[in-house]
Formats: structure tokens, C-alpha cells, sequence
């Protein structure tokens, strides 16, 4: 009677996380799996157009100039944010004075809405009385105001406002991991006239190895898949500039006026939203490859 009643216990606390799960998690999935071969805009009855949505797709130059986009996006982001995040945590992980204050100046981006945050840079980046501009154009930079949210530069812009809001993220995380290694390794190199550069080469890179490995596939995913900052900034413009594949994938069945599209595409979306996720699967996959030959040479 008991055993009976620890099972009913433990399914009514389980049971509100899992019907969430079902309704929020695997029906739109399955609902998506079903539409992406159909014409559906929504309304009517749904049009069986097989691989039709797929075919269209080979063919939308607008799609694949947000993969690239995408990739520019991502790889601007995790070269700079990586080794930052890692130098940073390990200066804060010393002994120094208002450390835990630094470490919160530098985790706090991560805990503003990315909507609130891509507001102000908008007005940071402004190109008419933006801040950046004054100060460049006050102090000699810059001879005119730039254009920060133009073509020329507003992907550029995306990805500085992006790496910003990342950092402390992933500083936290190197932080974490860099507490599990044993003070006892240091002091013995040390002993042994091992410079700090020596330090990081020879102990902490290797000791955090299995962390590393967790940040970065953590990092390439979320970077794959971002897109609320440039929605804000510049809703995928000027002309396709900052579009990536999520905030395209977005439009799809929410559209955007401004953007040119006024018709729900939820067949055609669905299709890109598969197609999307399995270009993330797919370079997730490959990443874990690479990292376990890594493990295996190393």
C-alpha cells in the first residue's frame, strides 16, 4: 500500500510537467511534421502538396541568404565571446578585490530581455544622435556620423550587440568549472617557474576539457538559433542584411508588415522550420564528432 502510494505521488508531481511537455513540446512538433507537406495558410481546408514546401525551398534565395547570414552571425559570435568568457572567469577567479561585483557587472546583460536590451543598443547605435556616433565623431574617429544599422555594417552591429549580451554567460560557466580544479596543481607549477600563460596552456585548458566541450556545443546552438536581437534592431533589413534562419523561419507564421509579408505560410513554414532544425542537428552532430576524435588523439 505504500509502494502504491509513493507511485501515485510521484506521477501527480510528475503529471503537470509532462501534459506541458505533450501540449506545448510534442504537439507542435507532430503538428508541424504533418503541415510541412500540405499548402496551409491558416484558413480553408489544407492543400496535400507532398514534397512541394521542399522543392521551394532549394529554389528560396531568400532562405539560404539567412543560412549564411546565420553562419556569419554564429561564428562572429563564438570567436570573440569563447575566448573572452574564458580570460574573463579566469581573471575572476583570482583573489581580487570586488571580484564578486565584477562578476555581477558581467552577468547582468545575461539577465535583461533581449528585446529591452536591443532597444537601447538601437539608440546607442543610432545614426542620426546614437552615442556611439557622437563619440566618434567628437573625438576625431570618425568624420560623419556611420551608419550602424545600414547595409554596410548592421550584421557587424548584430553581432557586437550579441556578444555583449553573452559574455557573462558563459563566463559564469567557465567560472563554475574553473573552481573544480585544485589550487594544489597551480602552486605546484609554480614550484616548477611555470609563467600564467604556461598555467592556462598546460592545466587549465586541459583540466577544464569536459566543461569546454559542453560550453561550446551549448554556444553554437544557441548562437544557430538567435534572432530576437536583430528582430528588434532591424527585423531581418536592410534588404536581407541581418536576416537569419530562425527570424526568417518567424515571419513565416508570424508575419511582419514592414518586412513585405502579410500572409501566414504555415505549411511553407513548417518546412523550413524541419529543414532549420536539422541544420543545427546536423553541425551539432558533426561538432560532437570532431570533439570525440579530439578525446580519442588527446
Amino acid at each position: 500500500m505504500n509502494e502504491a502510494k509513493r507511485q501515485l505521488n510521484a506521477w501527480i508531481f510528475i503529471l503537470p510537467s509532462l501534459l506541458l511537455t505533450l501540449i506545448f513540446g510534442v504537439y507542435p512538433i507532430t503538428w508541424a511534421l504533418k503541415y510541412m507537406f500540405y499548402d496551409y495558410q491558416g484558413f480553408g481546408e489544407p492543400l496535400f502538396i507532398g514534397l512541394d514546401n521542399f522543392a521551394r525551398i532549394v529554389r528560396d534565395g531568400q532562405f539560404w541568404n539567412s543560412v549564411v547570414n546565420t553562419f556569419i552571425y554564429a561564428g562572429g559570435k563564438l570567436v570573440v565571446t569563447l575566448p573572452v568568457s574564458l580570460v574573463l572567469a579566469v581573471i575572476l577567479n583570482q583573489a581580487l578585490k570586488g571580484r564578486q561585483l565584477l562578476r555581477a557587472v558581467y552577468f547582468m546583460p545575461t539577465i535583461i530581455s533581449a528585446s529591452v536590451m536591443s532597444v537601447v543598443f538601437y539608440v546607442i547605435f543610432n545614426s542620426y544622435n546614437g552615442v556611439v556616433n557622437q563619440l566618434l565623431v567628437k573625438y576625431g574617429i570618425a568624420s560623419a556620423p556611420i551608419d550602424w544599422l545600414g547595409p554596410k555594417y548592421a550584421l557587424l552591429t548584430s553581432i557586437i550587440i550579441a556578444i555583449w549580451g553573452a559574455i557573462g554567460n558563459y563566463m559564469l560557466l567557465f567560472l563554475a568549472g574553473l573552481q573544480n580544479i585544485s589550487e594544489d596543481l597551480y602552486e605546484a607549477a609554480s614550484l616548477d617557474g611555470a609563467n600564467p600563460a604556461q598555467k592556462l596552456w598546460y592545466i587549465t585548458l586541459p583540466m577544464l576539457g569536459p566543461v569546454l566541450q559542453m560550453i561550446i556545443m551549448l554556444a553554437i546552438t544557441v548562437s544557430l538559433k538567435g534572432y530576437e536581437s536583430i528582430m528588434v534592431l532591424t527585423e531581418g533589413g536592410p534588404f536581407g542584411k541581418t536576416e537569419v534562419m530562425y527570424l526568417y523561419l518567424y515571419k513565416l507564421f508570424f508575419p511582419v508588415s514592414t518586412a513585405g509579408t502579410s500572409i501566414q505560410q504555415f505549411g511553407y513554414g513548417s518546412a523550413v522550420g524541419f529543414t532549420t532544425a536539422l541544420i543545427v542537428g546536423v553541425i551539432t552532430l558533426v561538432y560532437f564528432y570532431v570533439s570525440k576524435k579530439l578525446n580519442d588523439v588527446y
